[in-house]
C-alpha cells in the first residue's frame, strides 16, 4: 500500500481552534485551558486518506511527537536521512519520534488511541519495546503554520524518560540518532520547525 493510501486520525480545523479563536503557533502546554480546550476536540477526530489530507489545510492531521531522555538526562536528536517518508524534512534535525495517526478499533478513548499510537511509532522507529514506554507522559501541543507542512499538521507531544540500552535505530536509512545535553544544543536552525520551538521553550 501506498503511504497516501494510509487511513490516518484528522481534525476539522475549524473544530481544533474554535473558528481559529484557539489558533496558536509553537508549544502549547496541556495545562494551558487553551490546550485544554484543543485536546477536548479530538473527539470529533474523522479518518481520512492521507494523500486528500497532505494538500488540504481545513484539516490537521494528528502526529505523535515523542521528546526521549535519558538515564543522563540526554535528549535524543536525530538527523532525517534521504531514505525517510516526509521529503520536505530530509536533512533536518529532531528531538521528536513518532509519526502519523491511526484508529484503533475498540479503543476506550481517545487517550487510548493517543497512546497507542505514540507507543507503535516509538517501536517502529527506535525500538522502544510497549513494556518500556509505560510513562509515556502527555505534555501538550505543537503547531506552525507558517509553511507548508506544518499547515496540516498538528504534533501531539509526549516526554519519555528511557534507558539509552533500550534504544536502537530500527530504520538505518532513514534516521541516525544520537544523545545530546540539553545545554550543548547551541543553533537551533539545523533542526525542524516544531523541534526548534520546543527546544527554544526547554
Amino acid at each position: 500500500m501506498s503511504k497516501y493510501d494510509e487511513q490516518i486520525i484528522v481534525v476539522p480545523r475549524d473544530i481544533l481552534f474554535e473558528q481559529e479563536s484557539n489558533a496558536f503557533n509553537g508549544f502549547l502546554t496541556k495545562n494551558d485551558p487553551q490546550g485544554e480546550a484543543i485536546f477536548n476536540t479530538f473527539s470529533n477526530y474523522e479518518v481520512k486518506r492521507r494523500g486528500d489530507m497532505e494538500e488540504d489545510p481545513s484539516y490537521k492531521q494528528l502526529i505523535s511527537y515523542c521528546l526521549l531522555e535519558n538515564e543522563k538526562n540526554e535528549i535524543l536528536v536525530y538527523k532525517r536521512l534521504s531514505g525517510g517518508g516526509e521529503s520536505r524534512l530530509h536533512g533536518q534535525s529532531s528531538i521528536g519520534v513518532g509519526g502519523h495517526m491511526n484508529d484503533v478499533i475498540g479503543a476506550n478513548s481517545v487517550n487510548e488511541v493517543l497512546r497507542v499510537n505514540a507507543q507503535r511509532e516509538l517501536e517502529e522507529e527506535v525500538g522502544l519495546l510497549e513494556a518500556n514506554s509505560q510513562n509515556l507522559e502527555y505534555i501538550g501541543f505543537i503547531n506552525d503554520d507558517t509553511n507548508d507542512v506544518g499547515k496540516v499538521h498538528i504534533g501531539v507531544v509526549f516526554k519519555i524518560k528511557v534507558n539509552s540500552n533500550d534504544i536502537e535505530v530500527r530504520e538505518t536509512d532513514t534516521l541516525k540518532i544520537q544523545w545530546l545535553e540539553k545545554e550543548r544544543i547551541d543553533n537551533n536552525d539545523e533542526f525542524e520547525t516544531w523541534s526548534a520551538l520546543i527546544l527554544k521553550d526547554l
